[in-house]
């Protein structure tokens, strides 16, 4: 199996939605509502504006999955599932047919290292093998969601070995990956949180794999802002983080696609959209097939 002569565009999005399906007071006290079948309705909203061909999920919930599914169905949106526990995928089924998958949940330890990296079985990936129906393409695609406590001593959130676990988490979606790119000879992309900077050791890991990131190869001017806001269980507000794209863990990698792949590398942050994640839809416009 192999991509044809044809190129083609795809839409490619991450977004974390904030794994939270009730109402708190806090939301109630000032007008809001968090839960996951309020939110869905803004999800449904982002993605009916951007039309995203592939999204990978992260903390989603069933009760958010169902409920956004239900959203596409009732308004005759050509969107399928694909469940992957904490990271599902997300994908337009009249474009794109599924021809292979695994979902996979991270080992709680790693080896050589003690303590335990994976709170209540959250960190995961789901990968989806893809067939373009109309150019015949192939194409890789995983979401993922890695261990989230930080590895610098100096942070409230410390756990000793976190760095290492970020890394070997996501050596296995890559080795995962290799089978994958080798059977259908096709291009991959890894989109997720990976809880870690663009100067992190774990990015640094795919790099060495022959991984790319989308920003650094957009065409176009790439947004340069963090991603990222407050948004919890106690309310949220509209400010972003500090310190641009060198501070955002969201992240799109890919491997072996052409050097014009990428047409735009994109946040997406109107103000509606704040009281729903504390993470912004990151997507790329991704041309694949043969140049």
């Amino acid at each position: 199996m192999c991509n044809t002569s044809k190129t083609t565009k795809l839409r490619i999005m991450s977004n974390n939605i904030w794994w939270c399906d009730t109402n708190t007071e806090a939301w109630s006290a000032i007008g809001a509502d968090c839960s996951a079948e309020h939110r869905a309705h803004g999800f449904f909203r982002t993605y009916k504006e951007l039309a995203p061909d592939i999204i990978g999920l992260q903390e989603c919930t069933a009760d958010m999955a169902h409920f956004l599914m239900t959203l596409f169905a009732e308004n005759e949106l050509p969107y399928a599932l694909l469940w992957g526990r904490d990271t599902p995928i997300v994908y337009r089924r009249d474009k794109l047919e599924l021809v292979d998958s695994k979902a996979f949940i991270y080992p709680e330890s790693i080896p050589g290292f003690e303590g335990s990296f994976n709170n209540a079985k959250t960190k995961s990936y789901c990968i989806g093998a893809f067939k373009e129906k109309i150019s015949g393409n192939f194409l890789t695609f995983a979401t993922t969601h890695l261990w989230y406590k930080s590895g610098n001593p100096e942070m409230p959130s410390y756990q000793p070995y976190s760095h290492e676990a970020r890394e070997y988490q996501l050596g296995l979606l890559m080795d995962r990956m290799d089978e994958f790119q080798a059977r259908y000879n096709c291009p991959a992309v890894i989109v997720g949180d990976f809880n870690a900077y663009y100067s992190s050791n774990v990015i640094k890991a795919a790099q060495k794999r022959s991984y790319v990131h989308a920003h650094d190869i957009s065409l176009k001017l790439p947004d340069e802002t963090s991603g990222m806001h407050y948004c919890c269980q106690d309310g949220y507000n509209e400010a972003l983080r500090e310190g641009g794209f060198g501070v955002s863990i969201d992240h799109i990698l890919l491997r072996g696609f052409g050097d014009n792949a990428v047409e735009c590398f994109e946040r997406h942050k109107p103000g509606y959209y704040m009281a729903l994640s504390d993470h912004l839809p990151v997507w790329c416009d991704l041309n694949i097939g043969k140049e």
